[in-house]
């Protein structure tokens, strides 16, 4: 009989055993499945960060940070060695900064062939029309700006912000001269490259 009770109780500690490790195999591809869910959100989030470059015999230099998340470019530029006061920053058509003055990154960036003005404007505006932020007494400046109708690499050429670049100007831009807004030189510059 003790023999009979030995065999039982050595089958069900093997039993025991083998349920055990069957429940850490099946606990291992849930674990893999939230992995992969977490790397599936992250790839919804676009970047690209690079640097401003002095022009036109100015001292501004500075960086810029493009995000896309779910559809909204958030824009963030920090500079300095800007004169204080107000100053226009916009997106030009070609990332190509390598004149002395900038002006070989061409026009503001205007795919939908609309007249310069103030952002959401009824009477239009270019995609580029960032508009104006202002300079402290040390020369900082920042500026966040936030759209739907800019994309980082995506396929629409109305919304792609790739191949372009910042400039920012002298001056401010006034939002009603065409087809720039009269904001003066381009003193520093940074293309828009993934």
């Amino acid at each position: 009989m003790r023999k009979v009770i030995c065999i039982l109780a050595t089958g069900l500690l093997f039993i025991s055993v083998s349920c055990k490790g069957e429940k850490k195999d099946e606990a291992k591809p849930e674990a893999e499945k939230t992995t992969e869910k977490a790397t599936t959100t992250d790839e919804k989030v676009k970047k690209v960060k690079f640097a401003l470059t002095s022009k036109s015999d100015s001292d501004v230099t500075g960086n810029v940070v493009f995000v896309e998340k779910y559809g909204i470019v958030t824009m963030t530029a920090l500079m300095e060695g800007l004169t204080p006061g107000k100053h226009a920053i916009h997106i030009h058509a070609k990332a190509d900064c390598s004149s002395p003055d900038g002006k070989s990154t061409g026009g503001h960036w205007n795919p939908t062939a609309q007249p310069h003005g103030k952002w959401g404007a009824a009477t239009g505006y270019h995609k580029g029309d960032i508009g104006n932020f202002d300079a402290d007494d040390k020369g900082n400046g920042t500026i966040t700006f936030q759209t739907d109708q800019w994309c980082i690499g995506c396929d629409d050429d109305t919304k792609n912000i790739i191949g372009k670049a910042i400039i920012v100007h002298q001056g401010t831009d006034d939002l009603t001269s065409q087809p720039s807004g009269a904001a003066g030189a381009r003193v520093s510059c940074g293309g828009i490259i993934q």
